[in-house]
């Protein structure tokens, strides 16, 4: 087993400026690292990481966020496991596909990248990150909630708070600390509108997750308050890094950006290749609950597994040329790539597989149709390279485009 001091350190400046040849190195000759600063295992080959999200011998657990991010979000539906998770995620799931998805949520998400993107449609250049990528998916979120999103600013503050705690690998004090602070802040501001709700139920989600009931089940307020903090924080962040990435990703292949421009059934294919060559989410942890054989040696029970998403979807024996963007690659199957069954490891896998997938195809689709429509010629500023940020979660950090205004 290798040892962070053999590798580049996930902690150093070097990785956090550009993680991919680390990643490159921890797969060829140090697939699995004992790292003393997060006092976990880290572990980089697609197989492997596959391997914890499926776990289909019940060995990776989520026990990890009781400490990661219970502290934040309150107990949530990721901490489950069994029946328990299975009636919690039933409970939560049907809104985020099929009709409620169609029918109550889709024109929320159209109305949104609509009014965001007329407040730059006649300007000529715009940051996209600013002025719509950390916008749009918040808003989305508090539409859908039925929540005031005048107070966007505040969610927008609590969920980078609830984000810079979760990526926080130093330990430092005092992210901690205003992390944890968010959590009572958010609790104050939602549990006085959750009991409302309940006595006024409307269309919105809010209502929904105050009215669901399986199995004689019924989700109590603090479940509610913790998944609407969960789904602002992973909603937000990840959604927003997902659509300045698949911007920047294609803008610097004007030749991918034509065909998508001209076939838009291709915002999929983009799509899907952005999470593969870029993901939002670059590591997520899980704990052993028994000693595991993983490459490069065994993990112990109980211990903490840092899985790197950002590193097994380069890994070179799944997908050919793998440092490579090409929304035309025959090793990505994008008709899987929003579901459990996906090629990616983005959204993770198994049980615990992200609940809002295609939720988040939905903001990517309506909000890459709109601003392509909005920005025909659009490209980047004029000396512009766009800059990756970020290690537990990863995209540009601001993306300032060019275009020919289009009249009202």
């Amino acid at each position: 087993m290798a040892t962070a001091q053999q590798v580049p350190d996930i902690l150093s400046p070097e990785f956090a400026e550009n993680p991919y040849p680390a990643y490159r190195v921890m797969r060829e000759s140090a697939p699995l690292i004992w790292h003393e600063a997060t006092q976990s295992y880290i572990i980089s080959r697609y197989d492997d990481v596959e391997r914890a999200f499926k776990d289909k011998e019940s060995v990776f657990t989520t026990d990890n966020y009781d400490w990661q991010i219970e502290p934040v979000h309150g107990k949530t539906i990721l901490q489950l496991s069994g029946r328990e998770h299975a009636v919690r995620r039933a409970l939560v799931a049907p809104a985020f596909r099929g009709t409620d998805l169609q029918q109550k949520f889709l024109p929320v998400i159209d109305r949104n990248a609509r009014e965001l993107i007329d407040t730059f449609r006649h300007t000529g250049s715009v940051d996209l990150v600013g002025a719509f990528a950390t916008r749009f998916p918040v808003n989305v979120i508090a539409d859908m909630l039925g929540l005031d999103k005048a107070d966007h600013a505040q969610f927008h503050r609590w969920y980078t708070a609830v984000i810079a705690f979760l990526g926080n690998l130093s330990g430092d004090p005092e992210v901690a600390a205003a992390g944890e602070r968010t959590r009572v802040e958010f609790a104050e501001y939602m549990i006085p509108i959750i009991r409302d709700r309940r006595e006024n139920l409307g269309e919105d989600l809010l209502s929904t997750l105050c009215a669901a009931e399986v199995d004689g089940v019924r989700m109590t307020d603090e479940d509610i308050k913790a998944f609407c903090s969960l789904l602002l924080a992973a909603g937000g962040e990840t959604t927003d890094k997902a659509i300045a990435s698949i911007f920047a990703n294609l803008l610097l292949r004007p030749e991918q950006l034509a065909a998508v421009r001209e076939d838009r059934s291709l915002i999929d294919r983009a799509f899907a290749e952005t999470l593969r060559f870029t993901p939002p989410v670059h590591m997520i942890m899980r704990q052993t609950a028994a000693d595991v054989e993983l490459s490069g040696g065994t993990i112990p029970a109980g211990a903490t597994v840092t899985c790197l998403i950002g590193a097994a979807n380069r890994d070179g024996s799944h997908f050919q040329d793998p440092d490579t963007f090409n929304i035309f690659r025959d090793d990505l199957t994008t008709t899987t790539a929003f579901s459990a069954a996906a090629d990616h490891l983005a959204f993770a896998l198994g049980r615990h597989f992200c609940v809002g997938a295609l939720l988040a195809k939905a903001e990517v689709e309506a909000g890459v149709n709109q601003l392509l429509d909005a920005m025909p010629d659009l490209r980047l500023a004029d000396g512009f390279d766009p800059v990756e940020q970020g290690v537990f979660t990863r995209g540009p950090r601001s993306l300032p485009v060019e275009f020919t205004p289009v009249p009202a």
